[in-house]
C-alpha cells in the first residue's frame, strides 16, 4: 500500500500493484533504495527487486511489469523463500533464506544495486572439495580428494555454486486429478542412483490453515532416499501456495476435499508404478496427522505404514469443549460443531469417529507430548480404539510414543525421535 506522508491514515491508502491472475504476493521487504517482492506463480517462486522511490510518472495501482522489476538469481526447484532480519534500513544488501527439496537451506545475501549474491551459510552435504556425498563409500585411497582423484576447487564446480544436490537426487512434478476432477500438485524426490520401478515411498501432507507444505531438504530423509525410497509431497486443498480459494476449498464443511486429494495422490503413485503396492507410507504433523489418519480411515488398504506426529485426532470432542487451548482460527478451519451442518461435517471426517471395524489397518507410529497444543489424550484414545476395533495383525503394530519433554527444544531428543520414526518406516515397509 502507498499513502501521502501528510495523510497517513487508512482512508488515504492505495494499492501499488494491480491484482494479476495466477500471481500471489507472499511477502515484501524494504530498504531505502529497493523494495523486494516474493512472488508465487503456480509452483514457481520469484524474488524480484523494484527501485525506490517509485517512478512518479506511473499511476498506481499498476502492473508489476510497469516498474521494471529485476529478478534475483535463484536455484532450481525453489519451494520456499523467507526474508531475513534485514535490520539495517540503509543497507542495500538484503538477506533471504532459500529452500529447495534438493538443496540444504541457503542463507543468501543479495546486493540489490548490482544483483550479485553470496551464500553466507549452508549445510554442506558433500565431502570438502569433492563431489562425493556424505554417507557414500569414499574413495578407497585416503589420499584422493575426489572419487576420480581430482582436486576440485570451487572454481571447478561451476554450476554447483548453490550446493544443490540435483546431480544425486531428482525432483519431479505432477498434477493429480482428485475425486472431483480438481488437479492436485504432487512433488516427488528420489535418488537418481537407486530409483527403479516399485520403490517404497513416503507421502507427506498437511492441508490446513492455508499453510504451505514444508518441502525443504531434510537430512533425515537422506537415509530413506539412499535406500531407494521416493519422497512425495501432496499440496492438498486446505493448504497454502495457490490462493485463498484453494485454502477454503479444504476447510470447514469442505474438509473432506483435503482427504480425497491425499488419497488420490496415493492412488496415483501406485497406479503409475512409482511406488510398489503395499509399500506406501504416510506422514503428517499436527493437522497433517488429522489428514493422514482420515485418509487411513477412508482407504486403510492403500497404506502399509504411517507416522502421525502430535496429531489432531478427536476433532469433534475437542471443538465441543472450548476450555481446551483452541482459538477462533481453529473453528474457522475445522468447523463450529454447535452448527448442526458443520457438526455433521466434522463427524464425517474426524479420525476418532470413523475407524473401520474388523478391517486390517496399516502399521502406525503415533507420537505425542504432554506439552503440545492438542491434548495427549487424543492420540491415546485413537490408538486404543484402533487396537480395539480393527483386525489384529502382529506385523502391523499401532505404537504410541509419549514424551514428557518438549522434543522441539532439544536437538538430541529431536534426532532420536526422527531416527525412531525412520527405523519404524524401514522395518514396516521393507518387511512386506
Amino acid at each position: 500500500m502507498q499513502c501521502d506522508v501528510e495523510s497517513p491514515g487508512p482512508k488515504s491508502w492505495k494499492n501499488v500493484f494491480l491484482e494479476e491472475p495466477g500471481i500471489i504476493l507472499e511477502d515484501v521487504d524494504f530498504c531505502n533504495t529497493h523494495m523486494v517482492l516474493i512472488l508465487r506463480q503456480g509452483r514457481k517462486l520469484r524474488l524480484c527487486s523494484v527501485n525506490l522511490p517509485l517512478p512518479e510518472n506511473i499511476q498506481v495501482p499498476a502492473h508489476l511489469s510497469d516498474f521494471h522489476p529485476l529478478d534475483l538469481p535463484l536455484p532450481d526447484h525453489v519451494c520456499q523463500i523467507l526474508s531475513g532480519p534485514n535490520y539495517d534500513y540503509y543497507s542495500s544488501t538484503m538477506r533471504f533464506t532459500i529452500s529447495s527439496p534438493v538443496m540444504p537451506d541457503a542463507v543468501v545475501d543479495y546486493n540489490l544495486l548490482n544483483g550479485k549474491w553470496q551464500i553466507v551459510q549452508q549445510q554442506n552435504m558433500l565431502h570438502e572439495r569433492t563431489k562425493v556425498l556424505y554417507g557414500n563409500a569414499f574413495a578407497s585411497s585416503a589420499g584422493k580428494l575426489s572419487s576420480d582423484g581430482a582436486d576440485l576447487s570451487s572454481e571447478d564446480l561451476g554450476d554447483c555454486d548453490w550446493n544443490e544436490l540435483s546431480e544425486y537426487y531428482a525432483c519431479e512434478y505432477y498434477d493429480v486429478p482428485s475425486k472431483d476432477g480438481v488437479l492436485v500438485p504432487l512433488t516427488l524426490v528420489y535418488s537418481r542412483k537407486h530409483k527403479q520401478e516399485g520403490n517404497p515411498g513416503l507421502l507427506h501432507g498437511h492441508g490446513a490453515y492455508g499453510e504451505i507444505l514444508d518441502k525443504r531438504w531434510r537430512s533425515e530423509l537422506k537415509s530413506l532416499l539412499d535406500r531407494g525410497w521416493v519422497i512425495a509431497y501432496a499440496d492438498v486443498r486446505g493448504g497454502g501456495g495457490y490462493g485463498k480459494e484453494w485454502h477454503w476449498d479444504g476447510a470447514r464443511t469442505k474438509k473432506m476435499n483435503s482427504i480425497y486429494d491425499f488419497v488420490s495422490c496415493g492412488e496415483f503413485l501406485l497406479e503409475k508404478g512409482i511406488i510398489q503396492e503395499n509399500k506406501l507410507a504416510g506422514w503428517g504433523y499436527s493437522a497433517g496427522g488429522l489428514l493422514v489418519a482420515s485418509a487411513i480411515n477412508t482407504r486403510p488398504d492403500l497404506f502399509r505404514a504411517a507416522v502421525l506426529k502430535v496429531p489432531f485426532l478427536d476433532v469433534c470432542n475437542t471443538l465441543l469443549h472450548p476450555i481446551l487451548p483452541l482459538t477462533a482460527i481453529d473453528y474457522e478451519e475445522f468447523g463450529f460443531p454447535v452448527d448442526h451442518e458443520e457438526f455433521l461435517s466434522i463427524k464425517k471426517y474426524s479420525p476418532y469417529d470413523n475407524i473401520q471395524k474388523d478391517v486390517p489397518y496399516p502399521a502406525v507410529f503415533v507420537t505425542s507430548s504432554f506439552n503440545t497444543r492438542f491434548g495427549v489424550w487424543e492420540a491415546a484414545k485413537w490408538v486404543a480404539k484402533v487396537r480395539e476395533l480393527t483386525q489384529y495383525d502382529p506385523e502391523r503394530p499401532v505404537i504410541l510414543n509419549l514424551t514428557t519433554d518438549v522434543v522441539e527444544e532439544s536437538k538430541y531428543l529431536e534426532t532420536k525421535e526422527l531416527a525412531t520414526e525412520t527405523a519404524f518406516l524401514i522395518k514396516m515397509v521393507n518387511n512386506t
